[in-house]
C-alpha cells in the first residue's frame, strides 16, 4: 500500500501578490451556531437570540452575531492562508450586509503583500484582503489581516500520525 501525502497547506514561498484563494467549502450558519456562540461570548444583545425582539427591528428576524460571521469566513480561509502560520493582526473589519440563520458563507482572499519577517528569519508575513460572501454573492464581511507564515524549511514537522 502506498501512502499519499495529503494537503499540508501553503508555506511562505507559495504566496505571490495578486493570488486569489476561494474556499473550496461553503458553511451554512444555523440558529444553533448563532445562539450557542452568542451565549458563549456573553453577548446580551437580544437581536441575536430573541425572535420576538428581532421581529420589531428593520431586519425582522435575528441577526447572526458578527463574530460568528468573522469566525466562519476566517476559518474557511485557513486551508489556503494560515494553516502554516498564525494571525498577527486585523487592519479593519466591515460588515456591509447582514447574515441570517440559513445563509451559507464562502471566503475569497487576495494576497496584497508578501514580505520577509524582520525579526523571524524562518518566517514571512502575508497580508490578505478577504471578502465573505453569502449564497447570493453579497459581501457580508470584508477585512484585511496579516499572518506570520513559516518558510517550508523552518516549519514544524507534521509527524503526528502514529507509527504502526
Amino acid at each position: 500500500m502506498m501512502v499519499k501525502q495529503g494537503w499540508a497547506g501553503r508555506y511562505y514561498e507559495d504566496f505571490e501578490v495578486g493570488d486569489v484563494y476561494r474556499s473550496r467549502l461553503g458553511r451554512t450558519v444555523t440558529d444553533a451556531d448563532n445562539i450557542w456562540f452568542t451565549c458563549l461570548s456573553n453577548n446580551t444583545n437580544q437581536i441575536h437570540f430573541n425572535t420576538h425582539y428581532a421581529a420589531q427591528t428593520e431586519f425582522g428576524k435575528p441577526l447572526v452575531n458578527s463574530v460568528v460571521t468573522l469566525a466562519v469566513v476566517a476559518g474557511l480561509g485557513v486551508t489556503d492562508i494560515s494553516e502554516n502560520g498564525f494571525a498577527l493582526g486585523w487592519d479593519y473589519i466591515r460588515l456591509p450586509h447582514p447574515v441570517f440563520a440559513g445563509d451559507t458563507l464562502y471566503s475569497e482572499s487576495q494576497v496584497i503583500e508578501v514580505r520577509e519577517s524582520k525579526s523571524r528569519p524562518g518566517q514571512g508575513v502575508v497580508k490578505v484582503r478577504t471578502h465573505g460572501l453569502n449564497q447570493n454573492g453579497k459581501t457580508v464581511i470584508e477585512y484585511e489581516r496579516s499572518v506570520m507564515v513559516w518558510k517550508r524549511a523552518h516549519a514544524p514537522q507534521l509527524t503526528h500520525f502514529p507509527s504502526t
